[in-house]
Formats: structure tokens, C-alpha cells, sequence
């Protein structure tokens, strides 16, 4: 049988996150978002929040402390995983974590300026925008390398 573990979350930042190494140097950060539920609660008026416990490795890991803050939005994409272990007094303990696949950016340029956050590809806070490229130009004048067909009967589709 086929299995399937796929999450998509967009929340916002429930502290600055922290980024931490593995003993054999491998980033880690592990932090929270809030997640707004889609519907009120009939009784009280105000929507429920659910907050998620993110881990996310490496690359993703330090994407995340660089660029992200407490507050700010933010949308990741992983799978549950789910670990158990005993603590200290001897207890059994569980724990639902989602692992970060990937992590972007939610908000738009003028959004991210207004709350202080970096946009899209950014670079300590100045937007990428690649020099190599301009402004696509439309030219009208009939080029020397188009040839006009002169109905669409001999088309073959």
C-alpha cells in the first residue's frame, strides 16, 4: 500500500528562532508557528490558533535564522514526524514535529518593508534583482524570420 506524509503551513513566527549545531556540525533549528484556524468558534467569536513545532536541517535551517523574526510570516512545506522517548523521571513522552522540507517567504516586497522583514530573495535586506535581465521589449514590425501562413487548413492540428 502507498503512503503519503505531506505538510503545508503558513503561520507566523512564534519567537526569533535559534540555531543550534549537531556534535557532528550539522544546523538545526527548532521553533513554533501559529496557525490561525479557518473557522471561529460559534460560541466566543474569535478564531483558534494552533501552534506547530517545526524542525528544520541545514540549509533550510540557517535560511530560517537569517531571515525570519518573531512575528514574521512564513510558509513551510515537510512531513510529520513523530518521535517517543523516556525522560528523566522515567516517563514515557511523545512528540509531533513537523521536519521543514522547504521554507520561503509569504509576504510580498511592499508588505516586507512596511514590517520590517526581507522580501523574496533578498540580501541583508536589499531585494535581488538580476542585472543581467531587463525590461522584455514588444517589437510590432514584422520580423524576417516569421513566415505567415495563410489560413489554418494546412495546419495539422
Amino acid at each position: 500500500m502507498a503512503s503519503f506524509n505531506k505538510v503545508i503551513l503558513i503561520g507566523n513566527m512564534t519567537a526569533d528562532p535559534e540555531l543550534k549545531q549537531t556534535s557532528g556540525g550539522t544546523s538545526v533549528c527548532s521553533f513554533s508557528i501559529a496557525v490561525n484556524r479557518r473557522f471561529a468558534k460559534a460560541d466566543q467569536g474569535q478564531q483558534t490558533v494552533d501552534f506547530i513545532n517545526i524542525v528544520a536541517w541545514g540549509q533550510q535551517a540557517e535560511f530560517v535564522c537569517r531571515y525570519f523574526k518573531k512575528g514574521h510570516p512564513i510558509l513551510v512545506c515537510g512531513r510529520i514526524q513523530t518521535r517517543t522517548w523516556t525522560d528523566q523521571q522515567g516517563s514515557r513522552r511523545y512528540s509531533t514535529d513537523v521536519v521543514a522540507e522547504e521554507v520561503s517567504f509569504v509576504s510580498s516586497q511592499n508588505q516586507s518593508a512596511a514590517s520590517g522583514a526581507p522580501a523574496g530573495n533578498s540580501h541583508d535586506g536589499q531585494a535581488y534583482t538580476p542585472s543581467d535581465y531587463g525590461s522584455p521589449a514588444f517589437n510590432s514590425a514584422p520580423s524576417a524570420n516569421f513566415e505567415e501562413i495563410p489560413n489554418d487548413d494546412s495546419l495539422p492540428f
